[in-house]
């Protein structure tokens, strides 16, 4: 089974900047899909990044330009390296492992998520 574990989430003034880490734990496929996704209050779960294990990035359109997602598949970690942020950024923020095959996804696991809070 695998678990997920977010970090490094807090309170930032507009214009600032925050790292957050995910550690994963358990048995990982080497061909896991890794991303970071948000839940704003009253508002569905939007993507926020994902990452292949051979370095493919997707972000969503809100992030392009200021968010860097990376990993380290040797120590099972991705990163989400955010910079200018904006009041809008505020949220919940869970990191996601999922795999992707050729007949569709399967869901891995779910974070408890981490609390990034962007004051104006």
């Amino acid at each position: 089974q695998v678990q997920l574990v977010e970090s490094g989430g807090g309170l930032v003034q507009a214009g600032g900047s925050l790292r957050l880490s995910c550690v994963a734990s358990g048995n990982i496929f080497s061909g896991t899909v890794m991303g970071w996704y948000r839940q704003a209050p009253g508002k569905q779960r939007d993507l926020v990044a994902e990452i292949t294990s051979g370095g493919i990035t997707n972000y969503g359109d809100s992030v392009k330009g200021r968010f860097t997602i990376s990993r380290d598949n040797a120590k099972n970690t991705v990163y989400l390296q955010m910079n200018s942020l904006i009041p809008e950024d505020t949220g919940v923020y869970v990191c996601n492992a999922i795999e992707k095959w050729s007949w569709g996804t399967k869901n891995i696991a779910w974070g408890q998520g981490t609390q990034v809070t962007v004051s104006s």
